[in-house]
């Protein structure tokens, strides 16, 4: 059980595939404008790991090398389309506001990454937590930045105004918001993991 736990924890701190592994930073850039959108994406993202992690783990003796690559994206893919054609359904505004990142999960390089590095040799549950760990992680970090974002782009958190007369600055709306928050955030991180390896 602590080794499960370890493999699920792994993926929301010491391996956080935003601010340890900087992977998938494209999505993050582009819909870490509100804490909706990053928790839309997160879940997504978690939906897609989740499954794929689970498959290809059980599908890992039957494929043959030399096609292994494919393999994976045609499993990631028929989630990213399960996803795809839920959020259509249900939430056509995230599905807007989300665009052509969610299709492009495909081949973010989270979920690609764990099917390759991970999956594929292990175990379905180690493969399961492993997933989860991953997803949530990313998630975190993507609700982390959007609420940096939206709260100094507009001044709310939600669509609640949080401090009357806060005065926002657009460039936190903006893709160059992004990147600086992302960069502070990862150099915030860098010191923490520098400083309790000393």
């Amino acid at each position: 059980m602590k080794k499960l736990l370890n493999e699920f924890l792994k993926g929301i701190i010491r391996e956080n595939p935003t601010f340890v592994l900087v992977l998938g930073l494209c999505p993050t850039l582009a819909v870490s404008v509100s804490i909706i959108n990053g928790i839309g994406m997160g879940i997504a993202a978690t939906f897609v790991l989740l499954g794929s992690n689970i498959i290809i783990s059980l599908i890992k003796r039957i494929v043959p090398d030399r096609i292994r690559i494919p393999c994976f994206i045609v499993v990631i893919a028929t989630f990213v389309t399960i996803v795809e054609m839920t959020m259509k359904a249900y939430s056509p505004a995230l599905n807007r506001a989300l665009g052509i990142y969610v299709p492009l999960i495909v081949v973010n390089c989270i979920v690609l990454g764990r099917a390759e590095a991970y999956a594929q040799k292990a175990a379905v549950v180690n493969a399961f937590f492993d997933g989860l760990g991953m997803g949530i992680g990313f998630t975190l970090a993507l609700i982390l930045i959007s609420a940096i974002r939206e709260f100094f782009g507009s001044g709310q958190i939600l669509g609640q105004t949080l401090f009357k007369g806060f005065e926002p600055a657009s460039i936190f709306a903006m893709p160059s918001g992004a990147l600086l928050v992302i960069g502070l955030l990862l150099g915030f991180f860098n010191f923490l993991k520098n400083r309790k390896a000393q």
